[in-house]
């Protein structure tokens, strides 16, 4: 967890930061707090800044009123010398002396990395996180202290800031357990520019004992299927899972691997299997891989909830590869569920739309999703189509997907997107009209099927085909 705090601004704000970030393998956890006090009236805006580098990692972010559930609206205001700035809108104006807290929680990704970069299957895992020293601010900074902390009390190294000494007079940096403190550092002056980040920002990094796999997806593909007819959604996800970790060094051995499993003392960098919180009321669950059909699962589910109640019903669904996934090694497979359709859609009838809720993904602990395509096949001769996403896409386009019995072909919802983790799992709204016509398509195709089947059989009853002797 890192902290920095106490932060004072000569423009409009007054302000003390408290920052913590919790280290994990694939994603490290950041909290912000920023106690604000305005030296001028009427102040609407707190303008937030990230080193380029860290606004790489970031991976999702949300600004609250200290106590408050309701996020705060965020304008990312782009890039510029080295620098990115987030101009946060406040619920309301602060009066002249006015105080307010700031709650910033952000996700970061792709900021650890193991090392040593192999282990054999028997050695611990190790990782290690770099991050700047300085918090940056466009605001003077009277006081930050900065904690890191890690999810193992077993620190090898971590560096010792240099050249701090316009900063603070006592040591640059202590240790007490599994955290490592940088600072107090006092009376900093703007730190949003080249000039302060050129002369007194600098990397430091905190080597840790890792105990759990660093999972991570490098592409995720989702296709969702709404059927009236059928009263039915599917969903189909095609996951190619990475195991991040350190690689394999030397071959795998079965008997080691048993032995380990056998005394629970599994090495902290092998992915045994996995545990997915999946929709309550779903049904025909399956789960195969390149050879075929993986039995090695065991699914638990939960009636079907009322939509508004379904974030705390879920099934739950615990996988286990064919092999061990170690370090450095990939495993693609396939996972699928049909759920009724009632759970996730509804009927406006002000619009006379249908209005569906298409999860994004299914939230894998502790992973980053690379890539995600997300397909979405409504059913045929649906019109007015719209949809809303929780988070913008990388890309986005519609299209057509032909299947059995179909006349037009089915109106296909094609997005993208990049670097998702938990936070990511929030619902996509689908609305389009079915006219009748459209709805009676399919029954009359299937007839019209039918009877040219039987219309041919008789036709071709009444034709001889043998040969006659003249």
């Amino acid at each position: 967890m890192r902290w920095c705090a106490v932060s004072v601004s000569l423009l409009s704000f007054i302000l003390a930061t408290g920052q913590g970030r919790l280290l994990g393998g694939s994603l490290v956890q950041v909290t912000t707090t920023y106690a604000v006090k305005a030296l001028q009236a009427n102040a609407k805006v707190y303008t937030i800044a990230l080193g380029d580098a860290e606004k790489q990692t970031t991976s999702w972010f949300e600004a609250k009123v200290k106590g408050q559930p309701t996020a705060l609206p965020a304008v990312d205001r782009g890039s510029a010398n080295g620098v990115h700035l987030i101009d946060i809108t406040l619920p309301k104006a602060l009066a002249l002396n006015a105080s307010l807290n700031i709650v910033l929680d952000a996700i970061h990704t792709h900021a650890t990395y193991p090392w040593p970069e192999t282990a054999s299957q028997q050695d611990e895992q190790a990782l290690k996180y770099k991050t700047d020293l300085f918090v940056l601010s466009p605001y003077h900074t009277a006081v930050q202290r900065t904690k890191i902390r890690s999810p193992s009390p077993t620190i090898h190294s971590y560096t010792t800031p240099q050249k701090v000494d316009a900063f603070t007079l006592d040591a640059p940096v202590t240790k007490t357990g599994a955290t490592v403190t940088y600072g107090p550092y006092n009376n900093i002056a703007p730190s949003a520019n080249n000039k302060f980040i050129s002369e007194h920002q600098q990397s430091v990094v905190l080597h840790f004992n890792y105990e759990y796999p660093v999972l991570e997806v490098p592409i995720l593909k989702r296709s969702a299927e709404i059927s009236h007819w059928g009263a039915n959604l599917n969903i189909q996800d095609e996951i190619n899972l990475h195991n991040a970790g350190p690689a394999l060094k030397g071959h795998f051995s079965r008997l080691e691997h048993q032995t380990q499993s056998f005394y629970k003392r599994s090495a902290p960098h092998v992915i045994p299997g996995l545990t997915l919180h999946l929709p309550a009321g779903i049904r025909n669950t399956y789960f195969y891989d390149l050879v075929g059909n993986v039995s090695t699962s065991r699914l638990r589910t939960t009636p079907s909830v009322p939509k508004n109640a379904q974030a705390n019903q879920y099934s739950v669904l615990e996988l286990k590869p064919r092999y061990p996934i170690m370090g450095g090694w990939n495993y693609s497979f396939t996972l699928g569920w049909d759920s009724p359709l009632a759970d996730s859609a509804s009927f406006d009838k002000t619009t006379g739309k249908y209005i569906v809720q298409i999860p994004v993904l299914t939230s894998i602990p502790a992973a980053v999703v690379n890539e995600a395509e997300i397909t979405i096949v409504l059913p045929e001769g649906a019109t007015d189509v719209d949809f809303a996403t929780p988070f913008p896409a990388v890309s986005s386009f519609t299209s057509t997907h032909i299947t059995y019995l179909d006349t037009v072909g089915r109106p296909t919802i094609n997005l993208v997107f990049k670097n998702l983790t938990e936070r990511h799992a929030q619902p996509i709204f689908v609305s389009y009209r079915v006219p009748l016509s459209a709805h009676l398509k399919k029954p009359i195709a299937v007839a019209v099927a039918f009877f040219s089947v039987f219309a041919f059989t008789l036709i071709a009853r009444r034709i001889d085909l043998r040969i006659h002797k003249k």
